[in-house]
């Protein structure tokens, strides 16, 4: 963790902001962006570091103590980045979706297939046993991209459990929490909260997400420690896994109401050429390079920071 200054914690809150942008697409996770931002591993362990046992710190040590101990200054610093663009990017994305979804899925895969690439570099040997595991992680990941879309559900216990769900995606990289969401029906019950500051329904969320992230960043953790490349090879297999669900051009199988929006709930990949509406293949390739080359640009500015 080192020394920060006011600069590092800009910098870190900008990287919130990327994860946070990322999680509001149903398909592309904020894990992935914290895993290619180089942060992922110490928001697993400062996230793991919130428990029972910070009461003993509090008391023996103070208030002072206790924030280091969970590295607080970067925790908020992420997590504020996160609520900003959240709250300021939802009726975008939400518009760039319905108006542009080709652009936008062809940008986030491009960023997506680098991320393959840089995470599965940080594999220290490849063995039969972690090759395994890769491709278990990317059937893993087909599945659950491909699982049928459930209705609408606006029970307050539903929503919690949705939270808790959603938030353990989205701290995995290649499974969207945002997508989650959308399997379970709840996405457009939390984006319209989120539109209409409706605190009820937002409270209830976040509280299942802090229940799911204290609880899932243990696990990660551990399997860290133990199973450090098996671990990143698993992600690396998610990740892949989760490529066909964020492919550009898509063709309509099923759709449901919802209000007065229709939502697509069943979708087939087709070629830009098989594609019924405009292809706009030239500016497709040229975002999904944009969002490729994007990850290496990253890569290069966080090398030349750490040396």
């Amino acid at each position: 963790m080192g020394d920060r200054n006011l600069l590092h914690y800009i910098w870190i809150l900008l990287k919130g902001m990327a994860m946070g942008a990322a999680d509001v697409v149903p398909g592309v996770s904020g894990g992935t962006i914290a895993f290619i931002s180089g942060i992922y591993e110490e928001l697993i362990n400062s996230i793991n570091a919130i428990g029972p046992g910070l009461l003993k710190t509090l008391r023996k040590d103070g208030l002072a103590a206790c924030w280091k101990a969970i590295n607080g200054n970067f925790l908020l610093s992420l997590f504020m980045g996160i609520g900003i663009s959240v709250v300021s990017l939802s009726k975008g994305i939400s518009w760039l979706l319905e108006n542009e979804p080709v652009l936008l899925w062809a940008f986030f895969f491009g960023l997506v297939l680098a991320s393959i690439i840089y995470v599965g570099k940080a594999i220290g040997q490849w063995k039969a046993a972690v090759l395994f595991t890769m491709i278990l992680g990317a059937v893993l990941a087909y599945l659950v991209v491909s699982l049928p879309v459930s209705e609408q559900n606006e029970s307050l216990p539903y929503l919690f459990l949705s939270g808790a769900l959603a938030v353990c995606a989205m701290i995995l990289p290649g499974i969207s929490g945002a997508f989650i969401l959308v399997l379970l029906g709840s996405y457009k019950t939390v984006l319209d909260a989120v539109h209409e500051r409706d605190l009820q329904i937002l409270g209830i969320v976040a509280l299942g997400a802090v229940f799911g992230l204290l609880s899932f960043s243990k696990l990660l953790k551990w399997m860290f420690s133990k199973f450090k490349d098996a671990t990143l090879a698993l992600l690396t297999g998610f990740i892949i896994g989760s490529l066909p669900k964020i492919w550009p051009w898509k063709q309509v199988l099923e759709t449901r109401q919802i209000n007065d929006k229709i939502i697509p709930i069943r979708e087939a990949n087709v070629t830009p050429w098989g594609y019924e509406g405009e292809p706009q293949l030239y500016w497709a390739l040229g975002l999904a390079a944009l969002g490729f080359c994007l990850i290496f640009i990253l890569e290069h500015f966080a090398s030349k920071k750490h040396s």
